[in-house]
């Protein structure tokens, strides 16, 4: 099948070669502290024996993948024709997880300032993410007032390992903040069981990066729940939120069953002035990648009638990481109408592009 007219990548990874990088953009203790130390923003320990990334996206000049910006134009950006990359980070998604706030604090602004000088501007396709510590939202509100009028900028990134579930007050100053510069929220898994974060599962700890990888919806199903039942969307009217790399097969239960739930219970969350599945529609976008493959193709036709897939998904290719989607590989079964909408269209609409 051709490439679709045109394409948003929504889940790009543009990489640090190394934290050092960081340095100059460091204030004092704090730049000490990372030649000394790193990040101390590690993930978690479970082994993938894929690798974390594709072996052909390490740059010819050598690197991390996704490090440089002119090998991720020509082997992302140029042969798929995409208008957008939405450049998301790598490691420093993690700083969710670092049990110092305002050394997170001062790493995520470090990034921003590097993000902004190495990678925007150097190509109108790429866009960026700028990366917060929720652990301290007053200080994540800031950093937001501080570059979220940005041309460049398109959204706020918080990775999805936390001690809490994102709807509960802590963390509203970071939704009051995005929604005031008009950016979404987006939300990425990475960190879950590692540092200050929760277990990454229901039942605990798993044993293998196959048990974490597959669990991750867990941790999707936890912080959309609480942004629904504490009511954020009602608060912010104006906020969308997209939930990156966590798949879609689990939204239609959790819809129906809250939906039903709350018929009987809707006096414990009185701010809630509609049904929730109907704030999920109207606020919450996800990612294509990784897509579930059922054995039966038209069982995920099934699904994404259920969600209203094409007015909510977006598409994302992960790159560079080992699960990569190519855009002509996926979703091959959709009307040309719908794969517009989730390849470019939705996206457009979502970041004003």
């Amino acid at each position: 099948m051709s490439l679709p007219t045109k394409v948003i990548d929504c889940d790009v990874h543009n990489a640090l070669t190394s934290p050092l990088e960081l340095v100059p953009y460091l204030p004092e203790p704090f730049a000490t502290r990372l030649r000394e130390t790193g990040m101390m923003a590690v993930p978690n320990g479970w082994y993938s024996p894929a690798g974390p990334y594709r072996k052909d996206a390490i740059p010819p000049s050598g690197g991390a993948p996704g490090s440089d910006p002119d090998f991720v134009y020509e082997h992302l950006v140029k042969p798929y024709n995409m208008a957008y990359a939405m450049l998301l980070g790598d490691r420093i998604m993690n700083i969710c997880n670092h049990p110092d706030a305002d050394y997170a604090s001062a790493l995520a602004s470090a990034y921003n300032n590097w993000m902004i000088d190495k990678w925007l501007g150097t190509y109108k396709e790429f866009k960026g993410a700028l990366v917060v510590a929720p652990q301290d939202p007053h200080a994540a509100a800031r950093e937001i007032d501080r570059l979220g009028g940005h041309p460049d900028i398109v959204q706020v990134m918080m990775g999805t390992g936390a001690r809490m579930g994102y709807g509960q007050r802590f963390y509203h100053p970071i939704y009051e903040a995005a929604q005031r510069q008009g950016l979404p929220i987006i939300l990425h898994p990475g960190a879950e069981g590692s540092g200050v974060s929760n277990a990454p599962t229901a039942a605990g700890y798993p044993s293998s990066y196959l048990e974490w990888h597959t669990s991750l919806s867990q941790n999707y199903m936890a912080h959309l729940l609480s942004l629904i039942c504490e009511g954020v969307f009602a608060k912010y009217p104006g906020l969308k939120v997209v939930l990156a790399e966590g798949g879609i097969g689990w939204l239609p239960h959790l819809m129906w069953r809250l939906d039903k739930n709350y018929k009987a219970l809707r006096a414990q969350v009185p701010w809630l002035t509609r049904m929730p599945s109907e704030y999920v529609r109207d606020h919450c976008f996800l990612t294509t990648q990784p897509i579930e493959e059922p054995a039966d193709a038209k069982h995920l036709a099934y699904m994404f009638e259920m969600i209203d897939a094409e007015n909510i998904l977006l598409f994302s290719s992960d790159y560079p990481h080992w699960d990569f989607d190519a855009p002509p590989q996926i979703l091959r079964k959709l009307s040309e109408e719908a794969r517009e909408k989730i390849f470019y269209r939705n996206a457009k609409v979502l970041y004003q592009l």
